[in-house]
């Protein structure tokens, strides 16, 4: 009852009522009013802090205001430099001059032979009247002379406020513009929390923590994260011919985001709370009838712009990506994570550059995997394909070191290219005969990195479904350029077609999943990682959650949502019951740890671990989750590492190896336990870094070793015969970055630590609130 009392009194959910206007709020305005004084006396009544927020944290990623400056002016004179040259393109070249399909008279210099670049540009005079002469052109340039002269009004207005939060940066935070870089976000965010101690930035709320800051920047994609793991936007088809696709774009999602939170029939009012009307059961169908309106009328006004946007794609694409082609054509073959995996993949309250980090871990084993896969026939087809495109070009290469003027034949820089293009491509479908065939490691090391993974792929990483659900995520740059092409034609598709069915859905997703917090506003209340209302059962919070299944998070990104904020912010205080959660996962960490051997024992005899404790490692805490995935199926079977145990056991007592290079918050040793036994930095690593480095560096491997030691728990789950399990209870665990500061204090905490402060935790809380 205590802990319900101290819920209700931090956030109210947002029951169904029938009132025009929900209790409270004609005090909204008061509610969100923000004022500082004093040595900030300059950011008096800010409203927004939403958007207050996330210019600082925007102003932190862009480097300052140098930065973010020259970025908006050479972006502004590269929309002028594509429209001007698009322009003499079309209206001032003589292409029958540069073609040489018309001789040009040369009388007057009889010495000249050869046509150059001046000779094909016609004179000004003649290039303005066929501008004049073409309607449609002229309709083009003042459609982007609008567009420039709004860019350049929103650049103007975005400096000024940059130019204010840089102010803020120097007087309110102490960072000066020259130092900026030296500070990580993490040092910038724990001096806003000490600002608000001292000078408050939010009245209703005196004690500001890192989950309110997150809260505002990550608002509105909170809950695009939440709805890509209900499977409520329409981003996912299954195709006559082709069969599953995941079609999500930069121009679909801007649309999505226009059409859900910033246009003129938003759900949201304003940027940190719902139209009264979501919040009311009654008036659903109405809003959802709305919603789909303006979703039909959305895609008819794109629908309207294809030509205009889909002519203004093709002229970036080509000025982007026609150059590297010619000099790198096995760039396109290059892989990237896509939209919807970035969505898919992402924690509830990551950051961009938390998930951009993670994300770029996982990238080498992700392609190695991808690469892994080959097929006999196409291996026999690219080699002979290869063969006698090779040969083609090794003839023309050395005409071409023969004599230059072979250069001057029509199309032979054209086929140089192709040809090269042809090899290029033929190489990636030939596989490296030294190559082992291990997709299953491959896949557990992608995992190790991005936490999620489809629950059937367990056990069928060889298989060809998987690897084409994988590159769904993990997919070529070259599909990655060609959806963007087509995002002008199918976005109009897909929101008159396919999003007015889901309407009502998703109005009643954001009154159902929606919670008010006190001075934040409206927020996804699966961004309150609040396991007893959004647990899984099947994800280790059995006994700690209350939730339904159609209120628990899919894949279990609750708790391990949970997990990666609690390590990333390791002075944050998490509520009660996600305490006791954090507890009773490091009492299970603990309990296997003990039935597991020494760390030292566990790894394979070899290079790999006389690297990982010599003192010329550069990155131990990588090699460490390199040596459990190498050695995960090795302990459970080879006598000569002790008695057998299981592979999570294994994984338990290597994740404890990493309390030693924290120094004082490693947790003492265990009675027996020698210190040679655990994988430590060496001296030399430990002063070459800096202590915030130094944490970074162990907290990354320590949260892959916590998405693997999850993964495995889940499995050992899944595998004892408990009776029936929920239905689509997912099999596949994860975990992400953080600090291991926090895990050092959960390991610290004795069995129960966290239960036993709860009713103090509550009073303290309860007299914060009052």
């Amino acid at each position: 009852m205590a802990e319900q009392a101290e819920e209700h009194r931090e956030y109210r959910r947002l029951e169904d009522c029938e009132e025009d206007s929900p209790p409270g709020e004609e005090e909204e305005e008061q509610l969100l009013l923000h004022v500082t004084e004093g040595p900030t006396d300059s950011w008096h009544h800010i409203k927004d802090l939403d958007s207050f927020f996330t210019k600082i944290y925007q102003f932190h990623q862009r480097n300052g205001f140098a930065c973010v400056l020259l970025s908006d002016v050479l972006e502004l004179v590269q929309f002028l430099f594509v429209v001007t040259f698009s322009t003499f393109l079309l209206c001032c070249v003589d292409y029958d001059v540069l073609f040489a399909t018309r001789p040009l008279n040369h009388s007057h210099v009889p010495e000249r032979a050869k046509v150059t670049l001046p000779d094909a540009v016609l004179p000004a005079p003649q290039c303005a009247r066929r501008l004049r002469g073409s309607g449609w052109l002229l309709f083009l340039l003042v459609l982007a002379g609008a567009v420039w002269l709004c860019r350049l009004v929103t650049a103007l207005r975005r400096l000024v406020g940059y130019w204010e939060i840089r102010s803020f940066y120097i007087r309110a935070l102490g960072i000066p513009a020259e130092e900026l870089c030296n500070h990580s976000w993490q040092s910038v965010q724990a001096r806003l929390l000490a600002l608000q101690r001292r000078q408050p930035l939010c009245v209703p709320r005196r004690e500001l923590t890192e989950l309110d800051i997150h809260h505002r920047i990550l608002r509105f994609r909170n809950y695009t994260v939440a709805m890509v793991n209900k499977s409520l936007l329409p981003v996912r088809f299954r195709l006559p011919l082709l069969g599953p696709v995941v079609f999500l774009t930069r121009g679909l999602q801007f649309n999505l985001e226009l059409l859900l939170f910033r246009g003129p029939a938003a759900l949201f009012q304003n940027t940190w709370s719902l139209r009264p009307q979501v919040k009311r059961a009654g008036a659903r169908r109405a809003l959802a009838r709305g919603l789909a309106r303006a979703a039909v009328l959305l895609g008819v006004a794109n629908l309207a712009l294809c030509p205009c946007v889909l002519g203004w794609r093709l002229l970036l694409a080509f000025f982007s990506y026609a150059e590297g082609l010619k000099r790198a054509p096995g760039s396109l073959g290059a892989r990237r994570w896509s939209l919807y995996a970035r969505h898919y993949l992402r924690h509830f309250n990551e950051l961009g550059h938390e998930l951009q980090a993670r994300l770029g871990r996982g990238h080498a084993p992700a392609t190695r995997y991808m690469d892994s896969f080959s097929s006999p026939l196409l291996a026999v087809l690219a080699r002979h394909i290869g063969f006698f495109a090779g040969s083609v070009l090794a003839v023309l290469i050395v005409l071409t070191v023969y004599d230059e003027d072979v250069l001057t034949v029509q199309h032979i820089l054209t086929a140089i290219t192709l040809l090269g293009l042809v090899v290029t491509v033929a190489r990636s479908f030939i596989p490296d005969e030294h190559a082992v065939w291990c997709p299953e490691q491959l896949l557990q090391r992608v995992l190790a990195h991005v936490h999620y993974l489809p629950e059937h792929w367990q056990g069928r990483a060889g298989r060809a479904e998987t690897r084409a659900e994988m590159a769904q995520l993990f997919q070529y740059k070259a599909v990655f350029i060609l959806e963007e092409l087509l995002s002008p034609l199918v976005t109009p598709l897909i929101l008159i077609f396919a999003f007015p069915p889901r309407a009502l859905d998703i109005v009643d997703f954001f009154r159902n999943f929606t919670v008010e917090v006190a001075g934040v506003g409206d927020i996804c209340s699966f961004a309150q990682l609040d396991v007893r209302h959004h647990g899984n059962p099947q994800w280790l919070s059995e006994g700690h959650t209350e939730a339904p299944p159609e209120r628990q998070a899919e894949h279990g990104k609750t708790e391990l949502s949970l997990m990666r904020f609690a390590l990333s912010n390791p002075r944050w205080r998490p509520p009660p019951p996600a305490r006791r959660f954090l507890g009773h996962l490091q009492a299970q960490v603990t309990r296997d740890a003990a039935t597991a051997p020494a760390p030292r024992h566990l790894l394979p005899e070899g290079p790999l671990p006389a690297s990982l404790l010599s003192e010329d490692s550069a990155l131990a805490p990588e090699a460490l989750v390199s040596s459990v995935l190498a050695a995960s199926g090795l302990v459970a079977r080879d006598p000569r590492f002790g008695p057998p145990c299981s592979t999570a056991s294994a994984t338990a007592s290597l994740l404890a190896s990493l309390r030693t290079p924290l120094g004082t918050c490693a947790a003492p040793e265990s009675p027996g336990e020698h210190p040679e036994d655990r994988p430590a930095l060496s001296e030399s690593r430990l002063r070459s870094l800096s202590r915030s480095a130094l944490l970074a560096e162990v907290a990354s491997a320590e949260m892959s070793l916590h998405a693997i030691y999850l993964h495995q728990l889940h499995q050992q789950q899944q595998q004892q015969p408990q009776g029936p399990q929920p239905a689509g209870a997912p099999k596949h665990p994860l975990v992400t970055t953080g600090s291991a500061a926090r895990a050092s204090q959960l390991r610290e905490m004795p069995l129960g630590g966290w239960a036993e402060e709860d009713e103090e935790e509550e009073e303290e809380e309860a007299e914060t609130m009052t």
